[in-house]
């Protein structure tokens, strides 16, 4: 199976100066990784499943993700989840604001989501990427839009204690 991904000039720029990155994913997947035209990246190998895990590595990686975050997604509970800023705000200047909300006062808000919810956030380009496990993506997923529609970070904060509380009790 062979699939393609585009992620941003400068994120193709660093994995291209981080080949032990590249080899030690082809290594742990059994896949083969290489670097097509423009911004683009061609993985290939037998298992399907391993190419569409590389794929989400890559995508993560281009979302702006830490080498150790996106190898997670290698793990079959772990997944990614990309918000397109496109669908809460039309205009450059709106996505901007939109970002400060999620990222909050030095990334207050970005750290306190991650850590209620056991995720990990990039924020990047016109998007908001989540990886973790599902439910605890889906947790903070919710989180994210909640604020992109404009509630109050302090009813975020309380869904996810809520969400978090309830979590623990049917533990």
């Amino acid at each position: 199976m062979i699939t393609y991904v585009v992620i941003p000039e400068e994120r193709i720029k660093i994995l291209r100066h981080k080949k032990e990155w590249i080899e030690e994913i082809e290594k742990l997947s059994k896949t083969k990784i290489e670097f097509g035209e423009n911004q683009q990246m061609i993985i290939s190998g037998e298992d399907p499943i391993s190419v569409m895990r590389v794929r989400d590595i890559i995508r993560a990686l281009g979302r702006g993700f830490d080498y150790q975050s996106a190898l997670n997604l290698l793990d079959e509970e772990y997944f990614l989840e990309i918000i397109n800023l496109k669908e809460f705000a039309k205009t450059r200047n709106r996505q901007i604001e939109l970002k400060g909300r999620v990222i909050g006062s030095e990334g207050s808000a970005k750290q306190r989501i991650e850590e209620m919810t056991n995720t990990k956030i990039a924020v990047h380009g016109k998007t908001i990427s989540i990886i973790g496990k599902w439910n605890d993506v889906q947790k903070a997923r919710e989180a994210i839009e909640m604020l992109l529609k404009g509630a109050m970070h302090n009813t975020v904060y309380r869904f996810l204690e809520r969400s978090y509380n309830d979590r623990s009790i049917s533990r």
